[in-house]
């Protein structure tokens, strides 16, 4: 079997790539790269294996210089003799950005991006599988607190919290526009968040957000909504485990499901434990938000519900300095707030009766091995972008 893939110098991707590297029935897997040149993309692809000690096998991963910004990418890559074996595809590449200012960027991506490697594979005459990566959350910001099923989306009344979310779904669409269903696999994970080994992360994607909330302490949410979160180890050997697996169905969820979902409260717990020098967790309904946000701005009325908790006011001030650093902060945190209170859970029956794989770990339990790496993080860097 000969896989090329996008993403795979990615949070997900780059643990994809090094799981399908060490399949024996892999003969060839060929990653597209944004890179000046084959050198510059070569030293990409080593530090993907080398972060954790992996053996990065020149004989048979190569690097695709390309981009999926690129307008003729479709042609460079059909034209590439190299390619013309090629019998998987994995598109892992997307644009995760939450942030509005880059909604262009995100589509551009997610949709005309995943439409050009589609059409590469109708091109390849040997093209048995295109892989997709997608996520479970396209269901949309109106499924609260309950078990969603896979055949549910992609809903195109569906209405988002992001424009990522929004651009997965239209991707799913054109997937199925272009390529037969036989020759389709989807995969949605759900939460991705951390690493379940002892080890460092590729991205501190979504743990930003933890690392955050652990600074703020007043946390503007239902503590007990369900949140379903798995690991980017588990997510990746899911994935890689269901591409070789008898499948039954074309769409999956990686999920935690009901049996391995947490809670903010669950995950607080472990974080008080850890960091027991800040003031307790308190969550307060999540209208509160907006208060926060005028804390911020030095613009709390007298009568605010917020004043009820004047330490938390104090401790921001005494740790972040000025007020108004903190607008950085609630900003970020918006749509992760949003999703926190869905109380989404995504079903996962489906990949343990296909594939044999067990439960994950909840992410209460394997987030004790990410507290050196929260530590470290610098949260207003993280929120720069917003």
């Amino acid at each position: 079997m000969n896989v090329f893939i996008t993403g795979s110098t990615g949070f997900l991707g780059g643990e994809i790539l090094v799981n399908l590297s060490k399949r024996k029935d892999i003969n060839k897997i060929y990653c597209l790269v944004r890179a000046q040149n084959e050198v510059d993309a070569i030293l990409r692809l080593d530090k993907v294996f080398s972060l954790h000690g992996d053996f990065y096998d020149r004989e048979k991963v190569f690097p695709v210089i390309g981009n999926l910004m690129d307008a003729d990418l479709t042609a460079q890559l059909s034209s590439n003799p190299e390619l013309k074996d090629i019998n998987v595809i994995v598109h892992s590449a997307a644009n995760t950005s939450f942030s509005g200012i880059y909604d262009k960027m995100v589509e551009q991506t997610n949709i005309e991006g995943l439409r050009k490697i589609v059409l590469f594979a109708k091109q390849l005459p040997k093209f048995e599988t295109f892989l997709h990566i997608g996520t479970a959350t396209i269901c949309g910001k109106e499924v609260k607190h309950r078990l969603v099923k896979e055949e549910e989306s992609p809903n195109l009344n569906a209405k988002h919290v992001v424009s990522y979310t929004h651009s997965k779904a239209q991707g799913e669409l054109i997937i199925r526009e272009h390529l037969p269903e036989n020759k389709i696999l989807i995969a949605r994970p759900s939460i991705i968040m951390g690493d379940s080994r002892d080890i460092t992360p590729r991205s501190p994607v979504i743990l930003w957000a933890v690392a955050t909330i652990n600074q703020i302490r007043l946390i503007p949410a239902d503590q007990h909504a369900k949140l379903d979160v798995i690991s980017v180890d588990y997510a990746a050997n899911a994935i890689v485990k269901l591409l070789f697996a008898k499948r039954n169905h074309t769409v999956y969820h990686i999920s935690s499901g009901v049996k391995a979902a947490t809670s903010a409260y669950e995950l607080s717990l472990v974080l008080e434990d850890h960091f027991s020098d800040l003031p307790k967790y308190c969550f307060v309904k999540n209208e509160m938000l907006k208060q926060m946000k005028l804390v911020a701005k030095n613009k709390l009325p007298l009568d605010s519900e917020l004043l009820k908790y004047p330490e938390y006011i104090k401790y921001w001030k005494d740790t972040f300095g000025e007020l108004s650093h903190l607008r950085i902060l609630f900003a970020g945190l918006d749509p992760y707030l949003e999703f926190l209170n869905l109380g989404q859970v995504f079903d996962n029956s489906k990949l343990l009766q296909d594939v044999d794989i067990e439960q994950p770990i909840p992410a209460h339990e394997y987030i004790v091995k990410q507290m050196a790496y929260l530590e470290k993080l610098d949260v207003f860097e993280g929120a720069m972008d917003f």
